[in-house]
C-alpha cells in the first residue's frame, strides 16, 4: 500500500537581513580580536575608524651621534624636524635627560619620541616617589628601551625611532644603540641615520679613548658639519649633551660655523652659468 503521508515542510526562516545592531556586534567582536595597545580602551579606534599607530614616519629627525671620552659620554644632534622633504621645525630638541645620569637621543618620528619621553618620565617619577635613593642606571634604561621597541615591533605597532642611550654611573661610562625593531648593541662611538654612513668613518679615524671634553665636542661638531653639507635633512643648528660624574647637562641650541668655499661647492652644476635662471 502506498503511503500518502508527506514530509512536513521546513519552517521558513524569519531572520531578515543583518541589522545595524548585528553589524556593530560583529565589528566589536572583530576589534576585540586584535590587541590594540590602549589604556582601558580609551583610545581604541572606532568601528571602521583609522588605525592609531605609526604606519610611516611623517615628522622626522635625522642623525644622532654619541662618543665616550675620558670623563664620560657626549651626544650630539641637530634641531631640525622635517615634514616629508620640507625643513619645517627648526627648533626641535631631540636630546633629553633621564634621571640624574642618563641621556637619550632620538632620530626618526618625533611624535614617537615624545611617547618614549612620557614612558621615561614615568620611570623617573617612580624613582622619585619611592624616595629610596635609587635611580635607574643608563644600562637599565637601555635594556628597558630595547624591550619596549622589540615588543612594539612584535605588535606590528613600532615606535619609529633609532635611539642612542648614554650615561655615567658608578665611575663607568655607557653608550648603546636601540633601533625601531629592538636591535641593540653598545660601543665606544655610535651614530644613527645618515651619520652611520657619513660620520662613522670620521669617528673611526679620529676617536681616542682618552679624549678631553673639548676634543670630543670638536669631533662631534665636525661630524655634524659634514652631515649638514651632505644630508638634505640636516641643519647647522645643533645641541650637545654630556653625562659625567657630576651629572647630565644638555646645551641650548647653537649654530656651528660652515665653509662653502670648497671647489666642489663653488663650481656650476649642469653647465649652468649666472644665477641659474632661464
Amino acid at each position: 500500500r502506498t503511503s500518502t503521508s508527506r514530509t512536513p515542510p521546513r519552517p521558513r526562516s524569519t531572520a531578515g537581513p543583518p541589522t545595524t545592531a548585528h553589524v556593530r556586534l560583529f565589528t566589536f567582536l572583530l576589534a576585540m580580536s586584535f590587541p590594540w595597545e590602549t589604556s582601558a580602551g580609551a583610545n581604541a579606534p572606532a568601528a571602521g575608524g583609522p588605525h592609531q599607530h605609526t604606519s610611516r614616519p611623517i615628522v622626522t629627525g635625522t642623525s644622532v651621534l654619541g662618543i665616550k671620552y675620558r670623563d664620560g659620554v657626549m651626544l650630539a644632534a641637530d634641531t631640525l624636524c622635517s615634514y616629508g622633504t620640507l625643513a619645517m621645525f627648526k627648533d626641535a630638541k631631540r636630546l633629553t635627560t633621564v634621571g640624574d645620569n642618563t641621556l637619550v637621543g632620538a632620530g626618526g618620528e618625533y611624535s614617537d619620541f615624545q611617547k618614549i619621553q612620557h614612558m621615561l618620565e614615568d620611570i623617573t617619577g617612580d624613582d622619585r616617589n619611592y624616595d629610596d635613593g635609587y635611580n635607574h642606571s643608563p644600562s637599565e634604561i637601555y635594556h628597558y628601551l630595547r624591550a619596549v621597541m622589540y615588543q612594539r615591533r612584535n605588535k606590528m605597532n613600532p615606535l619609529w625611532n633609532n635611539l642612542l642611550i648614554g650615561g655615567f654611573k658608578d665611575g663607568e661610562a655607557f653608550l648603546g644603540s636601540v633601533d625601531m625593531i629592538g636591535t641593540a648593541f653598545t660601543d665606544d662611538f655610535l651614530a644613527t641615520g645618515f651619520g652611520a654612513h657619513l660620520a662613522l668613518p670620521i669617528l673611526r679615524k679620529r676617536w681616542q679613548p682618552d679624549m678631553e671634553e673639548g676634543e670630543a665636542r670638536e669631533l662631534l661638531e665636525d661630524c655634524l658639519r659634514v652631515l649638514f653639507y651632505r644630508d638634505c635633512r640636516a641643519l647647522n643648528k645643533v645641541q650637545v649633551a654630556k653625562a659625567t660624574a657630576e651629572g647630565t647637562i644638555v646645551s641650548d641650541p647653537y649654530t656651528i660655523s660652515t665653509n662653502w668655499s670648497s671647489a666642489s661647492f663653488m663650481q656650476n652644476a649642469g653647465n649652468l652659468q649666472g644665477d641659474g635662471g632661464w
